[in-house]
């Protein structure tokens, strides 16, 4: 079974076009779902469980995926569907919801900001991009928005907090540039791919959640709740979008959407939670959304594409010259 290439119309390195626009707005879904984890993990799940919570969010779902599919992965895709799920869901999601439960979620926002930044310096050596200075202002750019949003004057910062945080930034961008390297097998389906990951991540999190957690925790309304809304909907709705996105867009476009997430969830936290906004961070979301609307905008052409037509131009000078001018 042949891979595709994961580059459509926009190719590896340009930015959203006209007719990406969709495709772009669909994918963007997938971050602005999952800026709702953060106030559903601490206001219907019960507390100190991080791993159940990502089992929860992935294992089921990705059953269900290849239930309805009836699509396995074949040949090297085994391995692959395996590394890509453990990166992408079965080490992603318990440092997120680590992160989530030990810091504020403020500073765990702004560290899973730091991902464009990775994905930018992955794609030299994966992906065999050159290394955009534009691309990293504006990751930092973004990062700098997010903080500005999301942090406040009395945050706490907790060790262990902050490396479940970047190691979930870290783990986050090297499935997503290694999904836009590998593509997607031909004749399969986003939501078998998707079921793929999100079964072999839910697996790898099997033993190690009950190992490390002990029993489930008891689940009431509220959290079976917010365990189907993660499930379903931030889980297997969510991935299909994203990585369908990821095999259409580039790969740093597409990892820029991602500051959607704390932009959401501090609006949910303003809406719900009643928590203000002010100048600054109202300051900080301009720059967020500015840094993610730079990363859709195609890459501007080299300096040097456009002398190469003169050469050609001057065997013709010197014909027209010999010729007396006709």
């Amino acid at each position: 079974m042949t891979s595709r290439a994961g580059r459509g119309p926009s190719g590896g390195t340009g930015g959203v076009r006209h007719g990406n626009l969709p495709r772009t707005a669909l994918t963007a879904l997938a971050p602005l779902v999952w800026g709702t984890t953060y106030i559903v993990t601490t206001e219907l799940l019960p507390s100190g469980h991080p791993l159940f919570a990502g089992l929860m969010r992935a294992l089921p779902a990705g059953l269900i995926a290849l239930a309805f599919t009836r699509t396995l992965p074949r040949g090297a895709w085994w391995a692959r569907a395996a590394a890509l799920g453990v990166l992408n869901i079965g080490l992603f999601l318990p440092l997120l919801f680590i992160a989530a439960e030990r810091l504020p979620g403020g500073v765990a926002a702004t560290l899973s900001a730091a991902q464009p930044l990775i994905v930018a310096v992955l794609a030299v050596g994966v992906l065999h991009e050159r290394l955009s200075l534009r691309r990293l202002f504006w990751g930092v750019t973004g990062a700098v928005g997010v903080g500005l949003v999301v942090i406040g004057p009395n945050a706490a910062l907790d060790t262990v907090g902050i490396v479940a945080g970047l190691g979930s930034a870290a783990m986050m961008a090297s499935g997503l540039t290694l999904t836009k390297r590998w593509g997607r097998p031909d004749g399969v389906g986003p939501l078998a791919f998707a079921g793929w990951q999100m079964t072999a991540g839910g697996l790898f999190l099997l033993p190690v959640t009950f190992l490390a957690e002990g029993a489930p925790p008891a689940i009431d309304a509220n959290a079976a709740a917010g365990y189907l809304w993660l499930g379903v909907v931030g889980g297997l709705i969510t991935y299909v979008l994203w990585f369908q996105g990821i095999g259409l867009l580039p790969v740093t476009s597409v990892a820029v959407l991602a500051l959607l997430s704390p932009l959401v969830a501090a609006t949910l936290g303003a809406v719900v939670l009643d928590q203000t906004l002010g100048p600054i961070q109202l300051a900080g979301f301009a720059l967020a959304l500015a840094a993610i609307v730079a990363g859709q905008l195609p890459a501007p052409a080299p300096k040097s594409a456009a002398p190469t037509a003169a050469p050609a131009a001057a065997p013709q000078r010197k014909r027209a010259a010999d010729s007396g001018g006709r």
